[in-house]
């Protein structure tokens, strides 16, 4: 499981995109570099990382359902996601 400070890192760097979408999107449009350069780093989507968000675990996230495979796969045996069941032939 992710520390606590990581997953509030990235909670604080998704806000910080949605805020300044907009105005990332016109400054891009008007080609205005100079003004891009003086907003936050972590305004721009990139520095996101997709991250489980009932553990935080960086790795193995499918986007499907938002969480790790790890986490997927507990909660698919307890049958808590829908429409999810164990393969077999």
């Amino acid at each position: 499981m992710a520390r606590e400070s990581i997953k509030a890192r990235e909670r604080k760097r998704e806000r910080l995109v949605a805020k300044y979408a907009d105005k990332r999107r016109a400054l891009k449009e008007a080609g205005d570099y100079v003004g891009l350069d003086k907003l936050p780093r972590n305004s721009s989507r990139v520095r996101l990382h997709n991250r489980c968000k009932l553990t935080g675990r960086p790795k193995g996230y499918m986007r499907k359902f938002g969480i790790s495979r790890v986490t997927f796969r507990e909660m698919a045996s307890e049958g808590k996601i829908p429409g999810v069941t164990k393969a077999s032939w």
